[in-house]
């Protein structure tokens, strides 16, 4: 019978310091990448690698170029939501107004013409809620979030065969949506709580 050993967890002093290093001991070193789809914005990957133990594996994963989120919030306290039919889970989704960048397009540049185009609103303020990377298990997609302040509304200017909803809704509701399960979607969650701490910063 194997005797079992307790090895102790150590505890990190504070600040924790950012997981990606240079020279890291987990990196897995690719030897080989194979496209096996290249889509109009999303590539798949192949890549045979190496691990930390010099022993042989593979990765199959997304490549994508990146995107902007943004929240607006008005003077009188709504926000605004997107409803959105999402076709790999044939359903529609409360979301943030958001879209992918173009190629070389700075992320605030991005989340300014989405918002337009999407709603037909500006706005006067804009604040970074900071990045995300929401399916780093299997795509490389980053997720730049904004909040937008004293929106004026205009004309949309969708593109052909988009379709969505644009509501208001008290950012109070949009946060109980996001904690008892009507908005799953997580770049909308991560703006709501992030603009959220920044609102009662303000206030405090």
């Amino acid at each position: 019978m194997l005797k079992e050993t307790t090895v102790p967890i150590p505890v990190l002093p504070t600040p924790v310091p950012a997981a990606a290093r240079e020279h890291d001991p987990l990196e897995e070193r690719t030897v080989r990448q194979e496209v096996l789809l290249d889509g109009r914005f999303i590539k798949i990957l192949r890549e045979e690698v190496k691990l930390p133990d010099d022993s042989d594996s593979m990765r199959v994963f997304l490549t994508h170029p990146g995107a902007a989120g943004i929240l607006v919030l008005y003077p009188d306290g709504t926000v605004l939501l997107e409803r959105q039919w999402r076709h790999p889970l044939k359903r529609s989704f409360w979301e943030i107004p958001a879209g992918k960048l173009d190629p070389n397009e700075p992320d605030l540049d991005c989340a300014k013409r989405e918002l337009k185009e999407e709603c037909g609103v500006t706005a006067a303020k804009w604040t970074s809620l900071g990045v995300l990377h929401n399916a780093i298990g299997y795509s490389s997609e980053r997720i730049a979030i904004f909040l937008a302040e004293d929106p004026t509304e205009g004309e949309q200017a969708l593109d052909e065969g988009e379709f969505l909803e644009c509501w208001r809704v008290p950012f109070e509701e949009a946060l109980a949506m996001a904690e008892d399960g009507r908005i799953t979607d997580v770049k909308t969650i991560t703006a709501l709580f992030r603009a959220d701490r920044i609102v009662r910063r303000r206030g405090a």
